[in-house]
């Protein structure tokens, strides 16, 4: 696909580095030359030197020929302006950053609004973190969530220690174990260890230290994390965020939905006031929360939950690392540079988000979907283990080869596994017997990348 980004930003450059790696063609606009020459460093890409509110801008960067622009620079008026003038310039396709919650708010609520602007898809780099954080607050001893088929099905992925029941036993007896594991609608589907990525086959023995990823329905989770600790299955009641953000704000509206206790503490005085029109029934703590006195005053350790979104990412590290000192909470640490990826994981903090990477992932899933109507069926691809592998969501038509074939007839290539089988709504975990229809979603867990159709599964 012809793509253009405008905006060079630390999001746009996140957003290029993905969409380069999936093979499209790429044009970089950004009126700051720096900014084009930090890009052009790593990607071998066409950048245009420019405003992207400038139609000779946009031209020069082939708007007229393009499948999708994408507008992620500063500001959100300028990210619709630009996408309307794509749209009428010819851009099939146009994505822009929009952070306001009003702005996010009334785009959603009007289908109308988003004709005029000439909008396909509307992203929120802020609210798709803040809901990513509440499906792991959901589960606290998840490390990882991720959704499919419409939330139908989902991938927790936990670290498994020398006590938890599935350490030190093969896959295939696990499956067995009591007969629940298979009522349960559930299969292991990716293991980690010592950053090595394992599709795993019934033979494999889970460790103590594993990172296993485990897919089943949100209906059986609860069931399944019973299983895993009954401690940690308890419901989350009370919840402290660490930092007034617009993700603080997006967090605390989900959770209040879900009748869990907030408190966030805000060094600024202006935006506690703002929170506390935006958000009645939560509880604003005008404080810094580097203050330890404070912290506990709060109530820290009574705290089911901790999240912490401040500013600088060495702020949010520090604060996780005295949350896991002081208390059992779940904490979740927002990171927005990459630039120390690996000190990071060896710091053993509970769970990270990242809201570049994830703003990246949700518009490559996007052109997924796009070129799903030009020919490649896949319907969504989420990047699990920091990249390292893949779950891909497949929607099977109606010629595919493959249809109504018992599994266990056909050779699948090395590293795949067929994880789970949509149809109609149902959720199968396949076995030997099992076929792919027309209209099943099929999701495929792998470390090999580019697949493009189900039939790249198979020899």
């Amino acid at each position: 696909m012809n793509i253009i980004i405008v905006g060079c930003g630390k999001v746009g450059r996140t957003i290029a580095e993905q969409l380069d790696g999936e093979g499209h063609n790429l044009t970089v606009v950004d009126v700051n030359p720096r900014n084009l020459a930090r890009i052009s460093e790593r990607l071998d890409i066409m950048g245009v030197e420019g405003d992207g509110a400038s139609r000779d801008v946009l031209r020069d960067a082939g708007v007229e020929h393009s499948d999708l622009v994408i507008a992620v620079a500063d500001a959100d008026e300028l990210n619709m302006y630009i996408c309307l003038l794509a749209h009428c310039c010819g851009a099939k396709n146009t994505i822009a950053r929009i952070r306001k919650p009003l702005y996010h708010k009334n785009i959603s609520e009007s289908s109308a609004m988003r004709q005029a602007i000439g909008l396909s898809l509307m992203i929120n780099p802020e609210k798709i973190a803040a809901l990513e954080m509440s499906r792991l607050i959901r589960y606290p001893s998840a490390i990882e969530v991720d959704s499919f088929a419409r939330g139908n099905v989902e991938i927790y992925t936990l670290k498994l220690t020398a006590e938890h029941f599935l350490a030190g036993k093969k896959i295939a007896d696990i499956s067995l174990f009591k007969g629940d594991f298979l009522k349960a609608a559930s299969r292991i589907c990716l293991v980690e260890r010592d950053e090595q990525v394992f599709i795993p086959n019934g033979n494999f023995v889970c460790a103590a230290g594993d990172k296993v990823s485990i897919i089943t329905t949100p209906s059986k989770a609860s069931w399944l994390f019973k299983k895993f600790n009954k401690a940690a299955a308890a419901k989350v009641k009370n919840v402290l965020i660490i930092g007034g953000s617009r993700t603080a704000y997006y967090l605390a509206d989900t959770l209040r939905e879900n009748s869990i206790d907030v408190k966030i503490i805000e060094k600024n005085k202006e935006r506690c006031d703002e929170l506390s029109n935006l958000l009645p029934g939560v509880n604003i703590v005008e404080g810094d929360a580097l203050n330890e006195d404070l912290l506990e005053a709060e109530g820290l350790s009574k705290m089911d939950a901790v999240v912490t979104l401040m500013d600088l990412d060495e702020e949010n590290v520090m604060l996780s690392l005295y949350v896991k000192q002081k208390t059992d909470a779940k904490c979740i640490t927002k990171i927005d540079r990459i630039v120390f990826d690996d000190i990071v994981d060896n710091m053993q903090l509970d769970s990270v988000i990242r809201p570049r990477e994830l703003t990246a992932e949700a518009i490559v899933r996007y052109v997924r979907a796009v070129k799903n109507s030009e020919g490649s069926n896949v319907e969504s691809l989420y990047k699990l283990n920091d990249g390292r592998a893949e779950a891909l969501e497949f929607k099977i038509k109606r010629d595919t080869p493959i249809i109504s074939k018992p599994l266990k007839m056909l050779r699948f290539k090395k590293n795949m596994q067929i994880a789970c089988i949509t149809r109609r709504g149902k959720v199968i975990i396949p076995k030997g017997e099992d076929t792919i229809e027309p209209e099943d979603s099929v999701i495929v867990v792998t470390t090999v990348k580019g697949l493009q159709t189900i039939e790249d599964v198979f020899e």
